[in-house]
């Protein structure tokens, strides 16, 4: 008799069968039921070959049910494969049990299967607590434990039982060793690691092994080293179909178009060696920019004459990849030839619409697939919702969140990540964080996609809040969300904040990501340290168009033109094509350093020569540009020659100059304008009210400041802010509450008595309001940006360098006084204000006055 385990052993229950299959299925048993051990292992063996994971613990059941006979050492792990393939790890666990009562759990074969059905289950505590009880271990029980650390997301441990079984005498590692390691090395990037498992398999002889030469070249594919890819499979002899798809996947990531056809060409000639599906699916990426929409036919023929225009997972992939293009026609032919047409296939249509800005269509074909029977799954949801966040289509994105309500849909994690992302895109953070706070378990995109939202709506304390809560959270913060707490470090320019986040990048190995430099060499020129931007730039070894395009800017903004085209002339030289931000950042340079006839003959530049078509954002910075140096009509008459509609941003920029050039006519019409378009923004309301001041025309004054009143909108008052020691004081307009006020005013006193020794006088045109001569210079004194400049130089010692910064523009008055404080307490003064930096130096500006 058997030893049987006294808890029956529960099989989990057949699927329902829902269409005809095929063939007829085998019977489970033959007519004449195997009559030794080793016939029921053959038969079990090969149902788990073959994946019938359901009939494999049947026939076990029926062997231990309707026999004598014990299974052995092969006819566990046979069983055990099936609970691994079924994800039954209670069903396992059963086994495991009976394992052990007939004393095959000390057996290595039956150990490193209950290893590997544990971790495939994803218990690997349960698999690391069977490695660490075996007594003979052997290379593959290792090597199983390895890749079930890998495959359960626990790389350093991974990592760890690695470096433990090199030191184990006599062991050694093997081909699957390698194949283990490597996998993981190209996911995460990490090409030093593997090339050290490269140097130690050529060691030990494993270089001539095809699975090795294929795993490595995959390797240094995915991380970017393509002539190190290319190098090893080239040497690789009796190439398969494995080696062809790692090497045309990894040209195809890595942009290399004319490789990957070249490839597929060289493949096809092979003798005896045909394209599989993921041949296709490897190629596919290297075709999904616009420009190479010719490329997407090209494979598409490659399908067809590789047999593949009946595979499901094909014909969704050039769904995709027409919608990508924009060849939407074409991506709904392939869709209309599909016979059987699955959710998938809904998926890749509704998404190409989605992103092809046609989101109204992408919801038609939603309604037409629910119509056909199917029901939608978190793609089809997420991909329509995502859609709707990239177009702002708030009430679209709000119907949908309504109909996944109504029909009871699973909130899937993607599809209230979904959800976030269009009540964030859309300027409503609060709506997104009552759905990031409901989410039991938050995932690190879930983390990132808040955390972004919190600094794309520019809510710095926010985000640097969030962030912080991800760390006490236990979750490591990602690149993405390092990103952009450096943006919120920005926003509020705070320079201590920037530099703990500095180290912390640093900490995280992060800061050699082009992405995480980039954004580290944005934080320092918008916190006021452009010197520090430049030191990190230049240590950059593999600079690209988005670190020239932040150091520009930081340029422009700091006001060295000079620089910021330097820069240009030396992307072009290293042949990094300059972009539409390249551009923009030119032209802001130009704009504030006055440099006119240069600022047109860039923008002439870009549009003819590297055939960048202007956005609004060009036309905005040559319409300033004109603008501060006078050329109001000619400016004007760019405004109404532009291809496009010019938006609010254009005619405030147009409105601003008509203020500092005090042209009230033609900026009262740009100021009604700009009110019918936006008739909600204070801000334009302000700017009017400042032009009729500028000209002292108070009754036009009171009766735009009537209307503000009347629509209950009201100005946000001046507000400058100053970072000492770590603590921000902020100091606001008239603000009688503030601390130590008599003594910051006393000190203010000093040093207008001081500057007007070396020629100050106030400028009673920066008051904007209808009081006498004496008035307007108390009024002068509260400004904002003189108080925490007085606060700072109280607060600090001789030779300290101050930063400050103000949420609206310096006015002319201040920007006087600043400069020529700066001269008699011989003091660098740094001020930021809402349009650009100025650095007083001994009685002078970085602006040059033209500001």
């Amino acid at each position: 008799m058997s030893i049987l385990h006294p808890n029956p052993i529960t099989l989990p229950p057949s699927p329902p069968q829902t269409h005809k299959p095929k063939t007829s299925p085998k019977p489970l048993l033959a007519s004449s039921p195997p009559d030794n051990i080793r016939q029921w292992n053959a038969l079990i063996a090969s149902y788990s070959r073959s994946h019938r994971f359901l009939e494999a613990p049947f026939a076990f059941s029926s062997l231990l049910s309707s026999t004598d006979l014990d299974p052995d050492n092969f006819t566990l792990p046979c069983v055990l494969k099936s609970c691994a393939g079924l994800s039954a790890a209670g069903l396992g666990e059963c086994v495991h049990g009976l394992g052990v009562k007939l004393r095959l759990g000390d057996d290595p074969f039956v150990g490193n299967s209950l290893i590997s059905m544990y971790a495939k289950c994803g218990r690997v505590e349960d698999a690391g607590k069977v490695f660490e009880k075996m007594p003979g271990r052997n290379l593959v029980s290792w090597n199983t434990m390895m890749s079930g650390y890998f495959e359960c997301g626990f790389v350093d441990e991974g990592f760890g039982l690695l470096r433990e079984m090199m030191g184990v005498d006599g062991l050694g590692f093997d081909d699957a060793t390698v194949v283990t390691v490597l996998p993981v090395c190209a996911s995460r990037g990490w090409v030093e690691m593997g090339r050290s498992v490269h140097g130690l398999s050529v060691k030990l002889g494993l270089a001539g092994e095809l699975r090795v030469n294929n795993t490595l070249t995959d390797m240094y594919a995915k991380c970017g080293w393509l002539a190190e890819a290319r190098r090893g499979f080239e040497t690789t002899s009796g190439k398969n179909v494995v080696s062809w798809n790692s090497m045309i996947g990894g040209c195809a990531r890595n942009g290399d178009v004319d490789g990957t056809f070249d490839l597929l060409r060289e493949m096809s000639m092979v003798e005896g060696l045909k394209a599989n599906e993921i041949t296709i699916l490897n190629a596919l990426p290297a075709c999904l920019d616009p420009s190479e929409l010719y490329k997407v036919k090209e494979i598409h023929c490659y399908v067809i004459r590789n047999g593949l225009e009946c595979n499901e997972l094909v014909l969704n992939a050039l769904i995709a990849a027409y919608a990508k293009v924009g060849l939407l026609e074409l991506a709904t032919n392939v869709f209309e030839g599909i016979e059987v047409k699955t959710v998938s296939s809904w998926n890749a249509l509704i998404g190409g619409y989605a992103q092809n800005v046609d989101p109204l269509k992408a919801l038609d074909l939603f309604l037409d697939m629910i119509s056909s029977g199917l029901k939608p799954d978190w793609f089809s949801i997420g991909s329509l919702l995502l859609a709707c966040a990239n177009l702002k289509f708030l009430q679209i994105g709000k119907s949908i969140h309504g109909f996944v309500q109504r029909n009871g849909l699973e909130m899937d994690s993607f599809i209230r990540i979904s959800l976030i992302s269009l009540y964030i895109q859309c300027g409503e953070p609060s709506k997104a964080r009552v759905l990031f706070d409901e989410m039991e378990e938050k995932e690190v995109v879930s983390w990132n996609a808040m955390i972004a939202g919190y600094s794309q709506n520019e809510l710095p304390n926010e985000t640097l809040q969030l962030f912080r809560e991800m760390q006490f959270d236990g979750q490591k913060p990602t690149m993405i969300a390092t990103t952009s707490a450096f943006m919120a470090c920005a926003q509020l320019s705070s320079l201590c904040l920037g530099k703990e986040m500095h180290g912390f990048a640093l900490k995280a190995n992060y800061t050699e990501d082009r992405h995480v430099a980039s954004s580290i060499i944005a934080m320092y020129a918008k916190c006021g340290s452009i010197d520090h931007s430049l030191y990190f730039f230049e240590k950059m070894e593999n600079k690209d168009v988005v670190s020239y395009n932040v150091m520009v800017t930081g340029y422009a903004v700091h006001g060295n033109a000079s620089k910021a085209i330097e820069l240009l002339y030396r992307m072009q030289k290293q042949e990094i094509k300059p972009d539409t931000f390249t551009y923009l950042g030119i032209l802001m340079a130009c704009s504030h350093a006055g440099l006119v006839e240069e600022g047109l003959n860039y923008f002439e530049e870009m549009k003819n020569e590297q055939k960048i078509e202007p956005k609004l954002e060009h036309y905005s910075s040559i319409v300033d540009m004109l603008g501060r140096a006078g050329k109001l009509a000619d400016a004007m008459r760019l405004v109404e020659e532009m291809p496009a509609e010019p938006d609010s941003k254009i005619w405030s920029t147009l409105l601003s100059a008509c203020r500092i050039h005090r042209n009230v006519d033609l900026g009262e019409k740009i100021a009604e304008k700009l009110l019918e378009l936006e008739p909600d923004k204070v801000e334009h309301y302000v700017m009017a009210s400042n032009l009729f001041a500028g000209s002292e025309r108070w009754d036009d004054v009171r009766r735009v400041r009537k209307i503000l009143k009347e629509i209950g909108l009201q100005k946000d008052p001046g507000c400058s802010w100053i970072e000492l020691r770590g603590k921000v004081y902020n100091f606001m307009v008239a603000d009688n509450y503030l601390p130590e006020l008599d003594e910051i005013h006393k000190m203010w006193c000093i040093l207008e008595e001081k500057i007007q020794g070396i020629g100050y006088i106030p400028d009673m045109g920066s008051v904007l309001h209808e009081v006498e001569d004496e008035e307007k210079v108390e009024l002068l004194r509260c400004h904002s940006e003189k108080q925490a400049v007085a606060f700072g130089l109280m607060k600090t010692t001789e030779g300290t360098k101050l930063r400050i910064c103000k949420n609206v523009r310096i006015c002319r008055d201040c920007h006087n006084a600043i400069k020529l404080v700066s001269k008699v307490v011989k003091r660098e003064i740094v001020v930021r204000d809402n349009k650009r930096f100025h650095h007083f130096r001994d009685g002078s500006c970085s602006c040059g006055d033209y500001w």
